[in-house]
């Protein structure tokens, strides 16, 4: 007979996880609506397009018919048909699993919303998708989406503070990692883990995701403020003299990241749980589609 704990933890899992994938799917089958499939240059057989001739372009590439036809070279691009692995993950740190007033989902649970999405318009595209740091190989199908939908269900409770960043794991270069959180720990932490996995050759996309509270101080007078991951309280007699302040280290720490990421080659973009989770699912997807950095 199965532990009863092991049973209970099933059966909340069983009876969580298929909303979770049908609003996942959802928001998935949105932004698929606007959106063109994942093309790329490659070794593929399928024309793709035109493009104008380079110094450095083999004399074999050229096609010599549409050349032909003006007084300019040109190269016929075929479309890459190999499936690319996207590595994801969703910050689970005590942080991420704060909910104001002003929002209607934890952070956590719109990371997780937007993790799973976006594997699904992944998989839509015949991608293979993995969760980083679970020591499996990235699948394709509806049983990877499945896989990575369970593997989120299991970690539902927050993980200790210092599992905030992302782990360094072993992904092959030009693979693809998205990382989604609130990023609010030291710069310094994710400059290594940013460099680290560039160092590799990884491509790389962080996603911010932060509540209206966070994102607004919208506080008045008396207030009183309890870290969550072990940083103790602070009572702040007229938070509103703060308010700059604390706007400015935000918009501060968010450059930072900026210029991390895009010396990295890398991309930064950043989201409130206030607003719709297509607007930032929309722009990720366009991003992989573009090999935007």
């Amino acid at each position: 007979m199965a532990d009863p704990a092991v049973r209970q933890r099933a059966e909340e899992l069983a009876s969580t996880l298929p909303p979770l994938l049908v609003a996942a799917e959802r928001v998935a089958a949105t932004v698929a609506q606007g959106v063109h499939g994942r093309r790329r240059v490659g070794p593929g057989e399928s024309f793709w397009q035109f493009r104008r001739y380079e110094q450095g372009d083999a004399a074999t590439v050229i096609d010599w018919r549409q050349s032909a036809k003006s007084d300019r070279l040109f190269v016929r691009q075929q479309e890459w048909e190999a499936a690319q692995s996207v590595w994801l993950w969703r910050d689970n740190s005590p942080s991420m699993h704060f909910r104001s007033n002003f929002a209607t989902q934890q952070k956590v649970e719109r990371a997780t919303l937007l993790i799973l999405a976006l594997a699904a318009l992944l998989i839509r595209g015949g991608e293979r998708i993995g969760l980083l740091g679970d020591g499996r190989l990235p699948g394709s199908g509806r049983a990877a989406l499945s896989r990575v939908a369970q593997t989120l269900a299991l970690r539902s409770k927050a993980d200790k503070p210092n599992a905030s960043m992302p782990p360094m794991a072993q992904i092959p270069r030009h693979g693809t990692l998205i990382l989604i959180g609130d990023f609010l720990s030291p710069v310094e932490e994710m400059e290594t883990i940013i460099r680290g996995y560039a160092a590799r050759g990884v491509n790389g996309h962080l996603l911010q995701v932060l509540d209206p509270v966070e994102e607004d101080l919208p506080f008045e007078g008396r207030t009183e403020f309890e870290g969550v991951e072990g940083e103790g309280r602070l009572v702040v007699s007229r938070v509103e003299g703060l308010r700059q302040l604390y706007l400015d280290k935000l918009a501060d720490q968010r450059q930072t990241l900026r210029h991390l990421t895009r010396a990295a080659g890398w991309t930064f973009t950043q989201h409130r749980t206030d607003k719709p989770a297509q607007v930032p699912l929309l722009t990720l997807y366009e991003l992989l589609s573009t090999g935007g950095g």
